[in-house]
């Protein structure tokens, strides 16, 4: 049996971090930070985690922000943002530049979110 890829999920409300880490505990090593700040020093501290998720908006600094200065270190894992509003220009500039692989409309689909991760881990 393969071993399990490990899945960081940022996100500054507990009960999204509950959810999303029940719905894939199964498939994947699932780490879950609730402040940019928190999840950059979770990859430092795991820097075999294969995708980022990170919610947009949160306090101090926002998705595309922590997603950028994770980047700069950990150029080789994917990082997908989540979003309750419709694309803003910061995401369409993200998407442009590749800094994301997608993003993801808030409330989550579970199915949408894990194709797409297995798609880029395959």
């Amino acid at each position: 049996m393969n071993e399990k890829k490990t899945l960081l999920y940022v996100d500054d409300e507990p009960i999204n971090l509950k959810l999303f880490a029940l719905n894939f505990k199964n498939k994947f090593n699932v780490l879950t930070a609730e402040s940019g700040a928190e999840g950059y020093e979770l990859l430092k501290k795991n820097p075999q985690t294969s995708v980022v998720i990170s919610d947009m908006k949160m306090p101090g600094m926002n998705g595309i922000e922590f997603i950028r200065l994770a980047k700069k270190d950990f150029p080789e894992i994917s990082y997908f943002i989540l979003t309750g509003f419709d694309i803003t220009e910061e995401i369409a500039d993200a998407l442009n530049e590749r800094l994301i692989h997608k993003y993801f409309r808030k409330p989550f689909n579970m199915k949408e979110i894990e194709s797409s991760i297995l798609e880029i881990l395959n």
